[in-house]
């Protein structure tokens, strides 16, 4: 796989050893980052953003590929600690859980994958930000997003919907659109849908960040 043109810009170790990275071909501010792999059975955002990295170049996007590879490696959802990554951000609304699928961890942010993703933007201050999940086909947004969920929704054919339809305490999305104000998208594909359309699809929007 050839994606050196993409620098790694800032990497951690997960507590199995295994390497989270942020790649970009400048680490100026103001990018729009992407995300893969909150959850790790949502194995299409990392695919999708490597073949990006691998055909094409550009100098406006951040992407993690992939930000919960010890879930991954697992096929399950939270990370090596058994933590939701998407219910461990510091926000105003994180609440201590019963450990299970959606389990928010002992405290906020107390997982390393968080403390990474708090830390890069703060550093780096993207404009905007993209996370790539499944299973919904929906454009989620948070903070001053709508212009760009509804860009998203024209491609992918996905409906807008500024809410989940389900409480998220903790969640990305808050920490960084609601708290933050800075314009984040959730994007529910189809995971169902063949990488080969998918990719296509993304092609599309990055090529326009």
């Amino acid at each position: 796989m050839n994606i050196t043109a993409y620098q790694v810009l800032e990497t951690i170790k997960t507590a199995e050893g295994n390497e989270v990275s942020l790649r970009g071909l400048s680490s100026a501010e103001g990018q729009t980052l992407v995300i893969g792999v909150f959850h790790g059975d949502e194995p299409q955002g990392e695919q999708i953003i490597n073949r990006y990295m691998e055909e094409s170049k550009n100098s406006n996007i951040l992407f993690i590929p992939c930000l919960n590879p010890d879930g991954k490696l697992k096929n399950q959802r939270v990370n090596s600690n058994g933590v939701d990554l998407n219910r461990n951000f510091p926000t105003k609304n994180w609440e201590w859980t019963e450990q299970g699928s959606y389990y928010g961890g002992k405290a906020p942010a107390s997982e390393v994958e968080t403390g990474f993703l708090v830390d890069v933007l703060e550093k780096y201050k993207p404009s905007a930000i993209i996370t790539l999940h499944t299973p919904y086909k929906i454009v989620n947004y948070d903070g001053p997003a709508q212009g760009l969920a509804e860009f998203i929704s024209g491609i992918m054919d996905y409906p807008v919907e500024p809410n989940i339809g389900y409480p998220t305490p903790g969640s990305f999305g808050t920490y960084a659109g609601i708290e933050r104000n800075i314009p984040t998208i959730t994007l529910e594909m189809d995971e169902y849908a063949p990488i080969e359309k998918l990719y296509g699809l993304l092609k599309q929007i990055f090529d326009e960040l």
